[in-house]
């Protein structure tokens, strides 16, 4: 079947079985790299997405129904090749060291400071519980969003 999206901004047309994730669509038909496979349970948040504005593990989201949808990654917060406001937090407090997980914290803090634009740590540690870190130790993560929070 036929399915169009857009996808960071730009309407994509893929064919795609009734079974297919929309993260093998992303990763293996539209060649993303931005989104990773981590545990295909929807477990560690490395394949998150965020379809019309709302946070999806991509393993567990059948491609078909994000049919006429808006899906953003981590790439689609970029502005003229240029890392969003958050994005530059991130780097500026060392917030991703092998950078497989950063994508998915990404979105998610995304999503939560658009939610509550000043959040607690304790809002921000519940946030990023669907997403597995194992190199930071989530404190330059939770530092990063506080920091974008205030900006």
């Amino acid at each position: 079947m036929m399915i169009r999206f857009y996808l960071d901004g730009q309407l994509v047309e893929v064919d795609v079985k009734p079974t297919d994730t929309l993260l093998k669509v992303l990763v293996d038909k539209l060649g993303l790299t931005s989104v990773h496979y981590g545990c295909g349970e929807g477990s560690c948040g490395a394949c998150m997405v965020l379809v019309d504005d709302k946070l999806r593990y991509s393993c567990l989201t059948f491609a078909a129904s994000v049919n006429d949808k808006k899906v953003t990654t981590v790439a689609g917060l970029l502005s003229d090749h240029e890392l969003s406001p958050l994005q530059k937090k991130f780097v500026e407090n060392n917030a991703a060291q092998c950078g497989y997980c950063t994508p998915g914290m990404v979105l998610v803090a995304k999503a939560l400071l658009d939610k509550n634009p000043s959040p607690s740590d304790e809002e921000i540690f519940d946030a990023l519980a669907g997403n597995l870190c194992r190199c930071t130790g989530y404190v330059p993560i939770v530092k990063a969003v506080k920091s974008a929070a205030r900006r």
